[in-house]
């Protein structure tokens, strides 16, 4: 029997109507469903809604001031050969081949968001005339961005990793040293680099670095032909350990031997397994006896040593009684020390504490060419022995920098000696592969 639409029963209807608000209700929900999983969101998820995402095989690197030693500046100027195409917010302006684009912290144009700069030619550079580095006036590959923040404005440089390569190899590693030694820094900067383009140092800038010594230094010394042709024939190659991309640490100069990463304070365990300690020597002994930093001595008075140690730690302790080594690591390299005065004891532990709390101006060091050198920041390694002398304190040591993974002059010491690019790296490396 078929019903006629007059002749509707009630209990239709109302079946009819419920089903209807059951619908409006299901959609109400996934909205606020919606909306609060957007909420939820991390900013780099949100990043195709506001921003174009970063491809892939690119990096944003936070261009600091001069010197490396703020975020923020005060004005900013660029210009290119071509002339620059300028993004302010919806609206583009063009300047001509040469001519500067200035800007500064309370322009206006800041407002509408970010500034973006390109050059009008792809392949050409982007000079930042307001800038100064190593080298003199720096340009860089690809674009730059600019942000307005409170205390100035933030410079962004997004370009593709392999040309990033090709101003942070000149500025690692000298471009004089030999081509293998430079292809071992080319794929170690590399495979650093990777890993760190897997977060943002910067989320607000959506930068995965910036360009100082905290990363790694970029854009501080001129592009060369020998340190690009380094990074073109190693195009893509990175060290893998078990399946992962290393985070391939470095250092100026070792004592003969490097360092685990129980130096920094960190157990053994399998993910860093590839940084042992190893034996920089071939068939006529070390690579690097004969360099400047491979030994190294100091006699420190003992009232400006304790004066260091009071004002490095933080730790008021009295006359500086005596300092001794109490731990040592793999490769005999200092894990802790303990500094005693007549008012009380500081203790230190791992290698990057203890050459600060031995650092600092007010003494000589006497390195293996036998020329003298003012005291920085940092004692030049963790690899030394320390003894108390008539007023003064005599430490004697080898090597330059943290003595983790890669020694860059040995590894320049190893390629004049005929080793390639790959033996180097598996001389350093502990149980890698090389491999795009």
């Amino acid at each position: 029997m078929r019903w006629n639409r007059k002749e509707y029963p009630i209990s239709l209807l109302i079946a009819v109507i419920l089903s209807a608000l059951l619908v409006v209700g299901l959609l109400s929900l996934m909205t606020s469903v919606e909306e609060k999983e957007r909420k939820r969101a991390k900013p780099e998820e949100m990043v195709g809604e506001k921003e174009e995402k970063t491809p892939s095989d690119s990096i944003r690197v936070v261009i600091k001031t001069n010197g490396f030693r703020e975020l923020e500046h005060s004005k900013v100027s660029t210009r290119a050969d071509s002339g620059l195409v300028v993004h302010f917010g919806e609206e583009v302006k063009e300047y001509g081949g040469g001519e500067e684009f200035s800007i500064a912290l309370k322009d206006e144009r800041l407002q509408k968001g970010k500034i973006v700069i390109e050059p009008k030619q792809k392949e050409e550079k982007v000079t930042i005339s307001s800038l100064s580095r190593g080298y003199g006036t720096p340009s860089y590959r690809g674009k730059i961005e600019l942000y307005s923040s409170s205390k100035g404005i933030v410079i962004v440089n997004e370009l593709p990793l392999e040309e990033y390569l090709y101003a942070v190899v000149p500025s690692e590693m000298p471009a004089s040293y030999h081509l293998e030694a430079l292809k071992a820094q080319a794929v170690c900067a590399r495979s650093y680099a990777e890993k760190q383009t897997r977060d943002y140092a910067y989320p607000q800038y959506q930068a995965h670095v910036d360009d100082s010594v905290s990363f790694q230094v970029y854009g501080n010394s001129k592009e060369q032909e020998n340190t690009i042709q380094a990074v073109n024939e190693t195009t893509g190659e990175k060290v893998w350990h078990h399946g992962e991309v290393a985070t391939t640490y470095y250092f100026s100069t070792s004592c003969g031997k490097t360092t685990s990463a129980q130096a920094w304070g960190s157990q053994p365990s399998e993910a860093n397994s590839y940084l042992q300690t190893r034996e920089i020597k071939g068939e006529s002994g070390c690579y690097e006896k004969k360099l400047p930093w491979y030994r190294w001595k100091a006699r420190i008075p003992e009232k400006t040593l304790g004066e260091l140690i009071r004002k490095n730690t933080g730790k008021e302790i009295g006359n500086l009684v005596n300092v001794e080594v109490t731990k040592r690591g793999a490769g005999d390299v200092a894990l802790q020390i303990v500094a005693t005065g007549d008012k009380g004891s500081v203790t230190v532990d791992t290698e990057n504490k203890i050459r600060s709390a031995l650092g600092g101006d007010g003494y000589i060091i006497e390195r293996n060419d036998g020329k003298k050198v003012k005291s920085k920041e940092l004692l030049p390694s963790a690899f030394f022995t320390i003894r108390k002398g008539k007023g003064e304190y005599l430490i004697e040591g080898g090597g330059y920098g943290h003595g983790i993974g890669m020694s860059q002059n040995g590894a320049n010491e190893m390629a004049k000696e005929g080793k390639t690019y790959r033996e180097i790296l598996e001389t350093f490396y502990q149980e890698i592969e090389i491999r795009k």
